[in-house]
C-alpha cells in the first residue's frame, strides 16, 4: 500500500488515496501507523476518498484511532496531495469531511500547491452542538475549576470542540498533566481539545494545544481557529490574527459580515513511501 507522510506546520499524518488503496479498518490502521516507535509515526491518519457532494472526501483518525471529523492542517494537506498528484487540475476545491463541506483555495507555485486558504465556516457556539453539558446558551469566558487552578474558558467548534483558555505565558504550562484534566472532564461528553493562549498584541497570539486522542501537538488548524475567534469574542484582538504555534504559523481572518472564518497556511509533503500490511497484522 503505497502512502505520503505530510504535515502542516508540523501537525504530521499519514495519507493514503483510499479511491485505489482499499482500507478494511481506517481506525486500525490509524493506531499502528501512528506508532512513532513500531509505526511510521504521526498525529493520525487521514483516507482520500471519492464523494457524490464534493470534490473529495476525508476521512480522519486521531492517533489512538478515534475518528476525528475535521482537522484544519490536514485538510490543507488533502488540498496539496490531491492537486499534486494529478487527482485534480482545479486550484478551488470542494472537500467533504465529517463537519461538512469545506471549500479550499489552493496557491501554486512551480506546478506544487505551497499553501492553502480554507474557508472553515461559521463557529458553532451552541453547547448542545459543541458539545460541552451546560445550561448556557454560549460558553463565553465561563469560570472552571482544572486540577486546582482556575481558568477562564470559551467553548467552540470548527467541527471539532475546543476550550479556549488565556494564560499569561504558554512556556510556563505542564500540558502533558492539565491537558487530560481538560480532555476527560465531565462537561464534554465526546473530550475536548484545548488551546492555551497567551495575547501578544491586537494581531498576534501564541497557542499551544492538547488534542484528544493525540496529546500535545506542534500545531492545530481548528483549534487556531478557536482559538482567535475566542480572542475576538473576549475583545483581546482585531479580525486578521496570526497564530504561533510550536509548529510554526497560521492566518486567521474572520469576516464580520458572514462570519466566516477563512484559515491560510503551509502543506509539506515530507516523504513517500509503501506499506507491507502483513508486518503490522
Amino acid at each position: 500500500m503505497k502512502f505520503t507522510k505530510m504535515h502542516g506546520i508540523g501537525n504530521d499524518y499519514v495519507y493514503i488515496n483510499a479511491i485505489t488503496e482499499k482500507i478494511d479498518d481506517g481506525s486500525e490502521l490509524a493506531l499502528k501507523l501512528s506508532n512513532r516507535n513500531y509505526g511510521i509515526g504521526s498525529d493520525g491518519l487521514i483516507l482520500i476518498k471519492s464523494s457524490d457532494k464534493a470534490d473529495f472526501y476525508m476521512d480522519m483518525y486521531n492517533a489512538d484511532g478515534s475518528r476525528g471529523k475535521m482537522c484544519g492542517n490536514g485538510i490543507r494537506c488533502v488540498g496539496k496531495f490531491v492537486y499534486d498528484k494529478g487527482l485534480t487540475n482545479k486550484d478551488r476545491i470542494k472537500v467533504e469531511t465529517g463537519s461538512g463541506i469545506k471549500d479550499l483555495r489552493l496557491h501554486i507555485e512551480d506546478g506544487k500547491v505551497t499553501s492553502v486558504t480554507v474557508d472553515m465556516g461559521q463557529a458553532i457556539t451552541d453547547p448542545t452542538k459543541i458539545p460541552v453539558i451546560s445550561n448556557e446558551n454560549e460558553i463565553i469566558a465561563m469560570p472552571i475549576e482544572i486540577g486546582g487552578k482556575k481558568y477562564e474558558m470559551t467553548c467552540v467548534s470548527f467541527g471539532n470542540p475546543h476550550a479556549v483558555v488565556f494564560v499569561d505565558d504558554t512556556k510556563e504550562l505542564n500540558l502533558e498533566e492539565i491537558g487530560p484534566l481538560f480532555e476527560h472532564h465531565d462537561m464534554f461528553p465526546d473530550r475536548v481539545n484545548t488551546e492555551f493562549v497567551q495575547i501578544v498584541d491586537r494581531n498576534r497570539i501564541i497557542m499551544r494545544v492538547w488534542e484528544r486522542g493525540s496529546g500535545e501537538t506542534l500545531a492545530c488548524g481548528t483549534g487556531a481557529c478557536a482559538s482567535v475567534y475566542a480572542s475576538i469574542r473576549n475583545g483581546y484582538t482585531d479580525n486578521k490574527v496570526t497564530v504561533e504555534l510550536l509548529g510554526g504559523e497560521l492566518v486567521i481572518e474572520y469576516d464580520e459580515k458572514t462570519n466566516r472564518v477563512f484559515m491560510t497556511g503551509p502543506a509539506v509533503t515530507v516523504f513517500e513511501g509503501e506499506l507491507d500490511l502483513s508486518l503490522f497484522a
